[in-house]
């Protein structure tokens, strides 16, 4: 929340799941700190509404095919997918758009 804080102007909207490392007091005193973040959470049990449910697609698609050594190769594996994904904005929009969160952006 902080790094986008720093990066980001003006108003920002935060969509997140329910995780319960996305609560509590950490959480709370970063909104209560900067108002101009406002956090929205995924309604409970919709990850048809989730954008991350297709980057975590993408991520098991790419590692399908790979033959890690061991954990370390596979940490390596998931990292780089990952990696990839986040710095492809082609890729990001893709997960926004498969998702049903991308009818009620219209």
């Amino acid at each position: 929340m902080r790094e986008l804080l720093r990066c980001l102007r003006g108003p920002i909207l935060l969509l997140l799941d329910n995780a319960s490392t996305h609560k509590g007091a950490p959480v709370e005193q970063v909104l209560e700190k900067h108002r101009r973040l406002r956090v929205e959470y995924f309604p409970p049990y919709a990850p048809q509404l989730n954008p991350d449910e297709g980057v975590w697609s993408l991520a098991k698609r790419e590692s399908a095919n790979s033959c890690p050594g061991n954990a370390d190769e596979l940490m390596e594996d998931v990292v780089g997918d990952i990696d990839g994904i986040r710095n492809s904005p082609r890729k990001l929009r893709g997960c926004i758009a498969q998702s049903e969160l991308s009818l009620s952006l219209r």
